[in-house]
């Protein structure tokens, strides 16, 4: 993406003013929805839309409605001005940072719940959670009717909920997802990972680390799915993590649990590193790509 001119929308009607005049000109939008505090997990996102639609938008918003009641909503790291320079440097055309009552005016009633998809892993720890990430990602998408909107795939569960319900209520935009962007020794990028303090931040590189040897050892046969996930685990626990809320080897594509290998799959995990929690997954065997194949 070059440096160009970003435009930054606070309203629906402004976001569809603006994006009314791409239509116009016959150019194809890519929605990036975030959280802010952004990192290069998200600005490869944008460079993944630029590289097959003619306009880029960002949103900007921290979705109160997908925090529990004891989870980080008044902490959650923010720094729009931050998160604009990036935007700007990085060729974004359009960023929607509305404010809560924008989003949620009152007498707002109207709650998406997927189920099945959401009745493990992070559904079972964070409960609410995906009602209230369906919902506002429902919200995004019909504000702006994008082309294609694209998620990263560290948020795997997630991406695989939001495929589910845009296929199921007919909403018609391409939902992709993009490889999870990694720090050199292995740590996924999360706007979390700011929470880590030095000694953490040194010992986070084992939860990737456990999870590629579980995988690698899965797909070779040399251990079964529960050894090799009770290796992990204990690996992990010696690094200093704990609680671990999941790690668990799943069907890549309806997130059942995986008893055998002869399906696409993969490891997904959720642990505490001091007060921070992480997650990340990978695959187990040859790669599959959920954003690129319909659900169904």
């Amino acid at each position: 993406m070059e440096a160009g001119h970003l435009r930054i929308v606070r309203t629906v009607s402004q976001l569809r003013e603006q994006i009314s005049k791409y239509r116009a000109a016959r150019e194809t939008l890519a929605l990036v929805p975030t959280m802010g505090f952004l990192h290069e997990g998200h600005l490869s996102l944008m460079r993944q839309g630029r590289a097959s639609h003619d306009r880029v938008c960002a949103t900007l918003f921290v979705n109160p409605r997908q925090f529990g009641p004891s989870e980080d909503l008044k902490t959650y790291p923010r720094d729009e001005a931050a998160d604009i320079a990036k935007l700007r440097a990085g060729g974004v055309d359009l960023l929607f940072a509305p404010s809560v009552t924008e989003m949620y005016p009152a007498g707002a009633a109207t709650t998406v719940s997927v189920s099945g998809l959401t009745d493990c892993l992070c559904g079972v720890t964070r409960p609410g959670f995906f009602d209230g990430m369906a919902t506002v990602v429902t919200k995004l998408l019909l504000q702006a009717l994008p082309d294609a909107a694209i998620f990263g795939e560290k948020d795997y569960q997630q991406l695989l909920v939001i495929k589910r319900f845009a296929k199921d209520l007919d909403i018609p935009i391409e939902i992709l997802g993009g490889p999870t962007v990694r720090e050199a020794d292995g740590v996924a990028l999360s706007s979390r990972n700011a929470y880590l303090d030095a000694e953490e931040r040194a010992r986070a590189p084992e939860l990737f680390a456990a999870l590629k040897a579980a995988a690698a050892s899965i797909a070779a046969r040399a251990q079964s799915p529960d050894a090799a996930i009770k290796a992990a685990r204990q690996r992990i626990e010696t690094a200093g993590f704990g609680p671990i809320d999941y790690l668990d080897h799943r069907d890549a594509e309806t997130l059942a649990s995986a008893e055998a290998t002869d399906r696409p799959s993969r490891l997904l995990a959720a642990a505490w590193l001091g007060k921070t929690r992480l997650i990340d997954n990978v695959v187990v065997g040859d790669d599959y790509a959920p954003t690129k194949r319909p659900l169904g």
